[in-house]
């Protein structure tokens, strides 16, 4: 079946296993259903707010902030980080819509790592010369149809700001592609990796985020020299309130804006 500029396909085992294994997807519900709920909650103001006075306990705060950036950072993986590196390392696209989707509580060990759960498994591949189109597809439906629809309906919700949301998000596209997506790839995946990187980094219109202007590129800062850290590293331009979970006082993350070199 073709689809505009692609042709519908499946996951091999084999991908599905890389991708549940390493970029929390999972086919089965969780166990625990507190804290399990469908994406399209996140929308409705009551239900959210009763989440993440939920997930606050998890994270041990009582700063509804710091508990929904945080909750942010695990949202923003579980829509990004499976779908990103199947783009770029098995050519596939899955449907990463709001609508198509459920949060699935999940712990290691202490820490409560979710997974995604998806309704439509159909994944999709793009018709030969029709790679770019399809890849804004992809891009679109993941970037402006969910993440940009729920951290503008959770920023007025929790009255946290978009802006600490994005870049939430964009720290892991960042850690992704520089530091993971490259172990075990081969030469062809590489190649795609960097030009999907490059292509959302600098050229990613603003209407694929659904937002007014790129808000990867927007925290995309040269990276700098930190004391005690023997690489640079690229600084946040804004805070993720982690500090505020923190055993010890000012336990601020190595990119804080707020530490002190």
């Amino acid at each position: 079946m073709k689809k505009n500029n692609a042709t519908a396909t499946w996951l091999e085992p084999e991908q599905f296993q890389a991708l549940a294994a390493d970029y929390r997807l999972t086919r089965e519900p969780s166990a625990d259903r507190t804290f399990s709920i469908p994406f399209t909650d996140l929308l409705n103001p009551e239900q959210s707010l009763a989440y993440f006075h939920g997930v606050s306990g998890i994270f041990e705060t009582d700063s509804q902030t710091a508990a929904v950036s945080l909750f942010a950072k695990r949202y923003a993986f579980l829509v990004i980080a499976a779908n990103l590196y199947a783009i770029s390392h098995f050519n596939k696209g899955l449907n990463l819509e709001l609508e198509n989707g459920w949060i699935e509580s999940s712990y290691q060990g202490k820490a409560w790592l979710p997974k995604a759960r998806l309704h439509d498994w159909q994944v999709s591949e793009p018709l030969d010369m029709r790679r770019e189109e399809w890849r804004d597809r992809l891009f679109e439906r993941m970037f402006a149809g969910n993440l940009s629809r729920v951290w503008t309906a959770v920023s007025q919700t929790a009255k946290i700001s978009k802006v600490v949301l994005w870049e939430n998000t964009a720290i892991y596209v960042y850690w992704l592609y520089e530091k993971k997506f490259a172990e075990g790839a081969d030469a062809e995946q590489k190649r795609r990796m960097e030009k999907d990187y490059h292509y959302l980094l600098h050229d990613a219109p603003p209407r694929l985020f659904g937002e007014s202007r790129n808000p990867l590129k927007q925290f995309d800062s040269p990276k700098v020299y930190r004391n005690g850290y023997e690489k640079p590293l690229r600084v946040r331009k804004t805070c993720c309130f982690y500090y505020i979970t923190s055993d010890e006082p000012a336990d601020y993350c190595s990119t804080c804006p707020k530490r002190k070199c």
